[in-house]
């Protein structure tokens, strides 16, 4: 069983940056790939980023590739989605995932255990 509990979302402006952070218990959590969601208002959940359970390998949406960097540190049970360049366009409740797999997984269905979101509002 994975707990997840995401923090670091807020109002920022257009061009602007947050860092979110995704904070994991047990003691397993090193051995998850983690996924970002995110998903806005009257729209489907969309896959944002992934990041295998090492942190070696890294894959992004292409709406967000160049802008946002995922990490890891599992010595914190913690992930992190550092976001850049932000866009009105980035406004959602964000959410990262645990995957017991090694794959790279797009889908929401593939993911095991959720955090309860935060709130990422973009003014323009």
């Amino acid at each position: 069983q994975v707990q997840l509990v995401e923090s670091g979302g807020g109002l920022v402006q257009a061009g602007g940056s947050l860092r979110l952070s995704c904070a994991a218990s047990g003691r397993t959590f090193s051995s998850y790939a983690m996924g970002w969601f995110r998903q806005a208002p009257g729209k489907q959940r969309e896959w944002v980023s992934w990041i295998s359970s090492t942190g070696g390998r890294t894959y992004y949406a292409d709406s967000v590739k160049g802008r946002f960097t995922i990490s890891r540190d599992n010595a914190k049970n913690t992930v992190y989605l550092q976001m850049n360049s932000l866009k009105s366009e980035d406004t959602a409740i964000y959410y990262c995932a645990a995957d017991r797999t090694s794959w790279l997984h797009t889908s929401s269905h593939d993911y095991d255990y959720w955090g309860q979101g935060t709130q990422v509002s973009v003014s323009s």
